[in-house]
């Protein structure tokens, strides 16, 4: 049975989550978090950090590592062939029409037209995982703001976007200060 609930959620995911892993968040919260309860929110944003970390698609990622928490080996597969299986078959649907119709002023117009959604999507993912880091499942108030998180990660956004270095090198440098920081304090 909880083979089929992985499956069946995962599906779900891989089916109404469009344009990529980050816009697929608030769905798999939803449905991880939310209506089945198999992780905190907590535990989701540690979720999102293990399969942003690792090589592949987040949605992937996330879907192996909830099926390995809840149901070992047989839940990674179950899930993880649950968050494919409609990007098949969609893909290779939707391939056969572009190549047949993609000169149409209609399909380049529905095409354009998905672009805003899929950027409301994007920030939605990005302010959930920026609450979250900075007022850990706490109210949302200055005396719950986790000042060194806020400080990092301003930090980080301006080191990004004016001196372009590794994402990777910034991610890091950033968890070895707040984890330096800790072991001071603690």
């Amino acid at each position: 049975m909880i083979y089929w609930q992985l499956f069946w959620n995962f599906l779900q995911v891989g089916l109404f989550s469009f344009g990529g892993g980050y816009a697929a968040l608030p769905l798999i919260q939803s449905r991880i978090v939310v209506q089945n309860g198999w992780l905190t929110l907590s535990e989701f944003t540690d979720l999102i950090t293990i399969a942003e970390m690792t090589p592949g698609p987040l949605a992937i990622n996330a879907a192996t590592f909830v099926g390995t928490r809840i149901a070992g080996v047989g839940g990674a597969l179950a899930a993880s062939f649950g968050c494919i299986v409609p990007s098949l078959v969609i893909v290779s649907i939707l391939f056969a029409l572009y190549a047949r119709y993609r000169r149409l002023p209609l399909l380049q117009s529905v095409l354009a037209s998905l672009r805003p959604v899929i950027v409301a999507l994007i920030a939605s993912a990005g302010l959930l995982l920026l609450r979250t880091a900075l007022f850990a499942d706490r109210a949302i108030s200055f005396s719950s703001l986790d000042l060194l998180s806020l400080a990092l990660f301003a930090a980080a956004f301006i080191i990004l976007r004016w001196k372009k270095p590794s994402p990777i090198l910034v991610m890091v440098l950033c968890g070895t200060v707040y984890l330096g920081v800790h072991l001071l304090a603690g």
